[in-house]
């Protein structure tokens, strides 16, 4: 992924009054702390650094070379740009082992297009059901993480002000009538107010793997018991024991026992993390 939102927000706002350089992970070799595409934009002097291409003396080094590349002077203009090679062993102060190159590029606000298409958050979708209190948790745990987030209710006034920047509030009456209107390849999330919602957004979620395949994860929030239940309705609405399958209940990585929305958030969050494909 390129960048999660609210760095790539944070660019936008900053540019709008000075260039920077943006380092750019160009490629890797062995065992590296971040992968190709990771970014961070410097500014000169003093300013801030945004991004991260993956912490220590790699960073450090680069921050500083980027300082330096703006201070000399030595872009033409937007769109020069330096490629540096590192190798992560003793000269670094890291153990890596790996080699590192990576790509100083002066930018600047008239830019913004373009750089959108590169380093704009592009997240796996996730879609939310449900504006309770582990719904609120969820949603700010997912905002700084590589997903997109769809956030549904069927109630009016549920959702906050401060709503997480990107996400996608929606209303819907029957709230299972937003299922088949989701992005392709969307994680599911189910937890409502009621059970009654929770099965109908269910089924309508395994209505549409059955004809489309598409939703690479449905997970309800719930015990084991209130699975079991779910098990014996869907299955009287027609659904297979392989389709039955296609659900995770309860959620949330396993080990972790808490029941305080927070910990419920993230364990959720680690989990969706977990489903997510590796770097290509």
């Amino acid at each position: 992924m390129g960048g999660d939102m609210t760095a790539w927000q944070r660019l936008q706002d900053e540019l709008a009054g000075a260039p920077a350089c943006l380092v750019t992970v160009e490629s890797t070799q062995g065992s590296v702390p971040r992968e190709a595409g990771a970014w961070m934009a410097v500014f000169a002097g003093g300013g801030p650094v945004i991004g991260t291409i993956g912490g220590g003396h790699l960073e450090w080094q680069s921050i500083a070379d980027a300082r330096d590349w703006l201070a000399a002077a030595r872009p033409a203009g937007a769109g020069a740009s330096l490629l540096v090679r590192h190798a992560l062993g003793p000269s670094l102060g890291q153990c890596c082992g790996g080699v590192v190159q990576v790509r100083l590029e002066c930018i600047t606000a008239e830019q913004l297009p373009a750089l959108r298409e590169r380093l704009g958050p592009r997240g796996q979708p996730v879609a939310l059901f449900g504006g309770g209190h582990v719904g609120h948790a969820l949603a700010r745990v997912l905002a700084p993480l590589p997903f997109a987030l769809h956030w549904i209710d069927s109630r009016d006034g549920i959702f906050p002000a401060d709503a997480p920047a990107g996400a996608v509030c929606e209303h819907s009456e029957p709230v299972q009538g937003a299922v088949p209107t989701l992005a392709a390849g969307s994680m599911v999330l189910v937890m409502s107010f009621s059970h009654a919602e929770d099965l109908d957004i269910v089924a309508a979620c395994l209505q549409r793997r059955r004809t489309r395949g598409d939703l690479p994860f449905i997970g309800l929030i719930g015990s084991r018991t209130k699975w079991a239940t779910f098990r014996r309705r869907l299955a009287e609405r027609g659904f297979t024991e392989a389709e039955l399958a296609q659900v995770t209940c309860p959620i949330g990585v396993p080990g972790i026992t808490g029941k305080a929305p927070e910990v419920i958030a993230i364990a959720v969050a680690a989990q969706l993390l977990q489903c997510l494909p590796g770097p290509g």
